[in-house]
């Protein structure tokens, strides 16, 4: 039986495009990044990452671009 995996913002490839399903996070946390236009329904492009694809990485969303710990965009999860 193959288990189905949630997509979420890691997975994103540059220049890919996803929409934003859900914030798998605490309330709080997920207020916070709604705020900065993380918002369920919207689309989230990533923009750029740190060297040799690491911490942090940019997503541009709502207008604006965000930088996101992958520990945090691992909890943004995408439409299927």
């Amino acid at each position: 039986m193959q288990m189905s995996v949630n997509r979420n913002l890691t997975h994103l490839q540059r220049g890919e495009t996803g929409i934003l399903d859900r914030l798998d996070l605490p309330e709080a946390d997920a207020r916070r990044l709604m705020e900065l236009g993380f918002i369920p329904g919207h689309s989230v492009t990533p923009a750029h990452s740190a060297p040799f694809g690491g911490d942090p990485r940019v997503f541009r969303v709502d207008g604006s671009e965000i930088a996101l710990r992958r520990e945090t965009a691992a909890h943004l999860i995408l439409r299927a």
